[in-house]
């Protein structure tokens, strides 16, 4: 029995790309996503780049990010920016809708997006203001 990792499973290096090109265009294009959209260079060309050879090796491939810059650290590289749920929404908004835009299974299309919530939220770093400590998640479709 041949067990396919999710890279292989969401079309490899093609299917990796192809998410990630459709994350981006709607954290460009949508009008809900101005909060995390703010926190990218103008051009997005390199943040493309580095997702694409994050994800890579976060998916079961090639660890083409650790070859290039070394462990990821994501918590510490993303302490620079004020991270709250409204922006971890906003990034998940987007890829949820590129997710669904992929031909993937929809049993892997879930787990992926389990996945991305849960690495999403680990990277909130600003306190949130409100009595109900329980984790929030607003905006879901």
């Amino acid at each position: 029995m041949n067990i396919q990792n999710p890279y292989e499973l969401i079309g490899g290096e093609t299917g990796v790309r192809e998410l990630v090109d459709r994350f981006y265009d709607y954290m460009d294009s949508e009008e809900g996503a101005g909060d995390v959209r703010q926190m990218h260079a103008a051009s997005l060309r390199a943040s493309r780049e580095k997702l694409y050879l994050f994800l890579s090796g976060w998916l079961g491939g090639p660890d083409l990010y650790v070859q290039k810059y070394g462990h990821p650290m994501l918590r510490r590289r993303h302490l620079p920016f004020a991270i709250g749920s409204k922006e971890r929404d906003q990034w998940m908004h987007c890829m949820r809708k590129a997710l669904r835009d992929m031909p993937i299974d929809q049993a892997l299309r879930e787990k992926l997006e389990q996945s991305f919530l849960a690495t999403a939220d680990h990277m909130r770093n600003q306190p949130e203001h409100t009595t109900d400590s329980r984790l929030k998640i607003t905006g879901a479709e």
